[in-house]
C-alpha cells in the first residue's frame, strides 16, 4: 500500500546535508512512498539537484520560508513561525496531503504544533512519545511515555498501553505483549497511580483489548521481557537518556581495551568483528525515530543531530506506521474501551523534555 510522508527538510543541525540523502535512500527501497520535501528552497535546491529529487516522480517540493531552529521557544514556533518547514509539514499531514510527517527539530516545538494543529484523538487526554530500545533477545522493546508528560493518572497509562499496541502491531508483532514498569511485579507494588493502572491494564486484558503481561521492572526492557513498556514521561525520558548513556560508555571501554590488547595482529582480527557488531546493535541511528502518539495524524521526531542513516530509520517507521494506519488503529481499540470524547485541548499542555 502506498502512503506519502511530509519531510521537515530544514530541521535539526544538519538540515539538507543529511534530511535529503536520506529522503533519497528510502525512495529508492520503497518504490510505493511518496515524499512531499517541505523548507528553504534556495537551501535545498543544490542537494535536491545532486541526489536527482528535483525531477524525481514520487517527490514534490512544498516551500517554507521559515526554520524554527533548536533554540526557539515554543511560542515562537507556535504563534510567529507559522510558515516554518516544521510546521507546514504538520499541516499537510492536517490537510491530508500526506499520512506522516518527519522532523529532526526542536521537541518541545514539535510537540506544541502538532499538538495544536492536529488535536488529540477522541479518549486520549495526552500524547505521548515512543519509541523502541535495543534488547539482549535480539530485537526491540517500544517504550512510552518518553517525556511528553512528566506527571500522569492511571488512565494515562492505560492510552499508552492502547497506542503502543497499535503502534507495535504495525510494525509486525501480532498481538504485542504490554509490561507496566513498576518497582517489582507483584501488583501490591508500587504508587498508588501504578497500581490503579495496573487494575485497568487486567481488566482490559480480560475483556480481551489488548495484551497485559504484567508488572515489570527496568532491567526487562532490556531483557526483552514484553514488546512494549509504559510508563510516565519522568521515568521513560530517564530510561531513554540512561540508555543512550551506558551505549556509549560501553563503546568507549571496549574501543580502549581492543587498543590497549593490540598484541597480535590475531587478536586485533579476532576482537574487531565484535566490538563492530556490538556498536552496530546498541547505536542509537539504528533505533532513531521517535512517534508522536494519541494526535490526529502521525508525527515523527528525528533526533537533532541525526545523520543520513538515523534520519532514513526516522523516515522507514514513519512509512511503516503509515502503511499500518496506526491512527485508526487506536480509534479502534480505544472505541471498545470509552465512549466517544471530545477533541483533546488545542494548548501545548505539557512540555517533553527529550531532546
Amino acid at each position: 500500500m502506498s502512503a506519502c510522508v511530509a519531510v521537515d527538510v530544514m530541521g535539526g543541525d544538519h538540515g539538507p546535508a543529511e534530511t535529503l540523502p536520506a529522503c533519497r535512500a528510502l525512495l529508492d527501497r520503497h518504490p510505493q512512498v511518496q515524499l512531499l520535501l517541505v523548507g528553504q528552497p534556495d537551501a535545498m535546491r543544490p542537494v535536491l539537484h545532486g541526489l536527482g529529487l528535483d525531477a524525481h516522480q514520487r517527490v514534490r517540493v512544498v516551500a517554507a520560508s521559515e526554520v524554527v531552529t533548536m533554540d526557539d521557544p515554543v511560542e515562537v514556533a507556535l504563534r510567529r513561525k507559522k510558515d516554518s518547514s516544521m510546521r507546514r509539514a504538520i499541516e499537510l499531514v492536517k490537510e491530508g496531503s500526506a499520512q506522516a510527517c518527519v522532523s529532526s527539530g526542536n521537541t518541545g516545538a514539535l510537540m506544541a504544533v502538532a499538538r495544536y494543529l492536529l488535536k488529540t484523538l477522541p479518549g486520549i487526554d495526552r500524547p505521548a512519545i515512543a519509541t523502541y530500545l535495543p534488547n539482549a533477545a535480539g530485537g526491540s522493546t517500544l517504550v512510552l511515555d518518553l517525556g511528553a508528560n512528566v506527571d500522569c493518572e492511571a488512565a494515562n497509562l492505560l492510552q499508552f498501553a492502547v497506542m503502543g499496541t497499535a503502534f507495535a502491531a504495525a510494525g509486525g508483532r501480532a498481538d504485542p505483549s504490554v509490561g507496566l514498569l513498576n518497582v517489582g511485579e507483584e501488583a501490591i507494588k508500587g504508587s498508588e497511580m501504578i497500581k490503579q493502572a495496573g487494575e485497568l491494564l487486567r481488566q482490559a486484558h480480560a475483556e480481551g483489548r489488548l495484551h497485559f503481561a504484567g508488572n515489570v521492572e527496568g532491567d526487562d526492557i532490556f531483557k526483552g521481557a514484553v514488546d512494549i513498556v509504559v510508563c510516565d514521561g519522568f521515568v521513560g525520558n530517564v530510561a531513554l537518556k540512561t540508555t543512550e548513556g551506558v551505549a556509549r560508555m560501553l563503546t568507549g571501554m571496549m574501543r580502549e581495551e581492543f587498543m590497549r590488547n593490540l598484541g597480535t595482529r590475531l587478536l586485533a582480527l579476532a576482537v574487531r568483528p565484535l566490538l563492530m557488531r556490538f556498536r552496530r546493535r546498541v547505536d542509537p541511528q539504528r533505533y532513531n525515530g521517535a512517534a508522536l502518539l494519541g494526535l490526529r495524524g502521525l508525527v515523527f521526531k528525528s533526533h537533532g543531530a541525526a545523520d543520513a542513516f538515523g534520519f532514513e530509520q526516522a523516515l522507514e517507521r514513519a512509512y511503516e506506521a503509515a502503511q499500518g494506519q496506526v491512527v485508526q488503529e487506536i480509534e479502534r481499540i480505544l472505541a471498545t474501551l470509552h465512549p466517544a470524547a471530545p477533541p483533546g485541548p488545542a494548548d501545548p499542555g505539557d512540555l517533553p523534555t527529550m531532546h
